[in-house]
């Protein structure tokens, strides 16, 4: 049994592998992508809520590949707003498990977006 978890978490691994050197080929080649590529959804949390109520700071799932000056055009030209600052965090996928087999869940790019302090994004 203990083998079999083995087997399937080197797998995981070499996949994740494999994604990340296509990530840094895509990179190298210049891809651009529209602003609607870019934002994948936005984060509704209750942090994500006081934030955006305390500090005008939104929270997206972006695009892996996006950069901070990407997602900074992204969000100024789809809600015509004003960004002050980006910050960003890479978040690495959760092991799961359900019953004998194990599983991951995908990793995925965050970004906080703060704007200034007379616009305001309505979707939260």
């Amino acid at each position: 049994m203990a083998e079999n978890t083995e087997i399937k978490n080197e797998t995981v691994k070499d996949a994740e592998a494999v994604a990340e050197v296509e990530i840094i080929e895509i990179k190298k080649l210049g891809l651009m992508l529209e602003p609607y590529q870019i934002i994948l959804r936005p984060i509704s949390t209750e942090k994500g809520y006081y934030n955006a109520g305390s500090k005008n700071t939104y929270t997206f799932e972006v695009n892996k590949l996006a950069t901070k000056e990407d997602i900074r055009e992204a969000v100024e030209k789809l809600f015509d707003v004003k960004v002050i600052a980006v910050a960003t965090q890479n978040r690495k996928g959760k092991v799961r498990r359900n019953r004998r087999n194990v599983g991951k869940t995908k990793s995925w790019k965050k970004a906080m977006v703060t704007l200034s302090e007379k616009d305001k994004i309505d979707i939260f």
